[in-house]
């Protein structure tokens, strides 16, 4: 009877690798060192879908309130007139908010009247006489949740503008003594003259009350 083909593990002997086993497959050597590098490969795949993506209103806002909070400081974009005010529009140098700033213009030729515009054009270094240069400076400024921006020099209280009206009246009434000054010793001749006819004229008066 012929022997059967033994079930056992047929082994190969060779001179170098010693006993080698030869009855594993092509692919099992591939795989075990496949599971070995990555054992998550297992792990089923999500793809996010459109429910899952970030709001593009909410990376919007907290990207300009980052800007808000690391910028100091505002640019110019745009200066015009509204009846007696000036307006200047400005913008943070990376943000898409629009802030605007409102003044009172002069009206009557002086500019005690607009302490608060000449204060902005200080803060961004442009002077009255060269208002076009105004547009594109850029303007330090701090920036406040609850009030918003907030121009460097515009925190003044009222406590803070009495001493400056105290002040502008004071140099109103100097102004004003000085002009009497100035017409009393352009007119002296004349006013002597009045004194003299105007006392003899008082003394007759007074005279003739008297005797009377």
């Amino acid at each position: 009877m012929p022997e059967r083909p033994s079930r056992e593990q047929s082994v190969e002997h060779t001179a170098d690798s010693g006993s080698v086993p030869t009855d594993a497959g092509p692919g099992t050597a591939d795989a075990d060192t496949a599971t070995a590098a990555d054992p998550d490969s297992d792990l089923p795949t999500v793809d996010p879908g459109p429910d899952t993506a970030v709001d593009e209103s909410l990376k919007r806002r907290l990207r300009e309130a980052y800007l808000n909070d690391e910028e100091d400081e505002l640019v110019v974009t745009a200066v015009r007139m509204e009846g007696d005010e000036a307006v200047v529009e400005t913008r943070p140098p990376h943000g898409e908010a629009t802030h605007v700033e409102r003044f009172d213009a002069p009206t009557d030729g002086s500019l005690e009247e607009c302490t608060e515009l000449l204060a902005f054009l200080d803060a961004a270094g442009v002077s009255p006489l060269d208002l076009d240069g105004l547009v594109g400076a850029r303007v330090p400024a701090t920036y406040d949740p609850d009030a918003g921006w907030r121009i460097a020099g515009e925190s003044r209280t009222e406590r803070d503008a009495e001493p400056a009206s105290t002040a502008a009246v004071t140099t109103r009434a100097a102004a004003a003594a000085n002009a009497a000054v100035d017409w009393a010793r352009t007119y002296r001749d004349w006013l002597i003259v009045l004194l003299l006819v105007g006392g003899e004229l008082l003394f007759v008066v007074v005279v003739i009350v008297l005797f009377t």
